[in-house]
């Protein structure tokens, strides 16, 4: 029989081995890194270069002489630390890609890094045999109790790559599936203005199952027609007139896809929390992280859950675990200490200074106009707000300027066309998102035109 001492011995040589072979090593007190220094050493080379503020560096963009990474410079920007500025470049105002947020995540630096090992979960699924993180799912329930923005109790939550992957599993899993293509298919629609990704992504998929059939005002008054399925694309706020919509049809064949990105604090009042039956969100308009390609839905029925998760399972076999990571640690930092005030002030303050300088200088025109939005009383900031829209929706009054994204194109502003978002080509859609420099540049052209008009 092994004496104690004996036993004490092996004991310690097993947990000296254990923390050998895991590659962590105690000195004194004080932890010390192993494997991580390289990979942490070689983030912060990159992120410390400067770019004359014009641009940025990534660990996965562009190198020089093999091994040098390179500054990837903002629009308008060039040279090789993109210090060389060009006034004939035209404003990018059409790209939805929410930079104006970075600013936020560089104070952040510490607390939202993601340092992951090269065997982090390799494998399909978590231990728990599921695609989704619990954990994820605990922190964004957490977030909208917090903020006030939906309610999550007794709901059901799946991920999406975005909420673009969402679109799709949602008309599916409201669509009834026919076996007989001699059925009528759901019929899809949507209030114009809207974002066009409905239409485009329901006809790109051209299924027996549902169709594409226009503007909810086609179908406001016929809802009953032989028992066929209506799915009806809200938008609340409105990509692009940032207006709180409500569903338009009515009658126990609609199902509405509640599309509510933009319902955030840093974009508009919250009136109350959404209780719809199917609610989309995504990371990038909250943190502004578009490239995680990371979205959620909140779903009332257990049947529609199941259908949408079906659809995820097979399309992509859930999400990438690495955005999920990633996911979670920037919503670690908006919830940290109790306390998620700080990045929807800083959000709410740069797009309500925006939207206040654009609405300055298109009030000394007769020519331009934009859509009317008035200060509302906010829950989550506990008085009344100013409006701060993601997208301007700039229309050209002259009945002459029957294409309005051409007379800004002519004065060197990229927009997006209203026939895009299924209006009028007097109307433009201006991105105010973008990083600074993008803002600035669109506002010196602007004022430019508004000058001569």
């Amino acid at each position: 029989m092994m004496s104690p001492s004996y036993l004490a011995l092996i004991t310690i040589i097993i947990i000296l081995i254990s923390l050998y072979s895991s590659n962590l090593f105690v000195c004194g007190t004080e932890w010390k890194p192993t494997w991580s220094t390289g990979a942490a050493e070689e983030a912060e080379a990159v992120a410390a270069i400067p770019c004359s503020g014009h641009g940025r560096a990534y660990l996965d963009g562009l190198v020089l002489n093999g091994h040098e990474p390179v500054c990837e410079c903002n629009p308008c920007y060039s040279g090789s630390d993109c210090s060389n500025f060009s006034s004939h470049c035209a404003a990018n105002a059409g790209d939805g890609d929410p930079y104006f947020l970075e600013p936020f995540w560089m104070r952040h630096a510490a607390s939202s890094a993601v340092l992951v090992s090269g065997w982090h979960r390799m494998g399909y699924t978590y231990s728990d045999g599921s695609y989704i993180s619990q954990l994820l799912v605990n922190h964004i329930k957490k977030l909208h109790e917090i903020v006030g923005n939906a309610v999550t109790d007794g709901r059901y939550i799946v991920f999406g790559g975005g909420s673009t992957q969402l679109f799709n599993a949602a008309v599916y899993a409201f669509s009834p599936n026919n076996n007989d293509s001699s059925l009528n298919p759901a019929k899809v629609v949507a209030t114009a203005p809207h974002f066009p990704v409905y239409r485009t992504q329901t006809e790109l998929f051209n299924s027996r199952d549902y169709r594409y059939e226009g503007d909810t005002s086609l179908w406001k008054n016929n809802t009953d027609n032989n028992g066929t399925t209506f799915i009806e694309f809200v938008t609340s706020p409105n990509n692009p007139d940032g207006k709180l919509n409500k569903a338009v049809l009515e009658g126990p064949n609609v199902k509405t896809i509640n599309d509510r990105a933009y319902y955030w604090p840093h974009f508009t009042p919250l009136p109350s929390p959404a209780d719809d039956d199917l609610m989309l969100f995504t990371i990038s308009k909250l943190t502004g992280h578009a490239g995680t390609r990371f979205g959620w839905a909140i779903i009332k029925d257990k049947g529609v859950y199941e259908k949408m998760l079906t659809y995820l399972e097979l399309n992509t076999v859930g999400i990438s675990r690495e955005a999920q990571l990633r996911a979670l640690k920037l919503l670690n930092v908006v919830l940290e200490g109790g306390d998620t005030k700080e990045i929807f002030q800083f959000g709410y303050s740069t797009m309500r200074d925006r939207w206040s300088r654009l609405k300055q200088i298109i009030s000394k025109s007769k020519r331009f106009s934009l859509q009317k939005l008035s200060p509302q009383y906010c829950t989550f900031f506990k008085r009344v707000r100013d409006p701060s829209p993601a997208y301007a929706w700039l229309k050209c009054e002259r009945e002459e300027d029957k294409n309005c994204y051409e007379i800004l194109k002519a004065a060197g502003i990229n927009g997006h066309e209203g026939s895009m978002y299924s209006a009028d080509d007097r109307y433009v859609r201006l991105s105010l998102i973008r990083s600074q420099d993008d803002f600035d540049i669109l506002i010196n052209k602007l004022t430019v035109l508004v000058a001569k008009n």
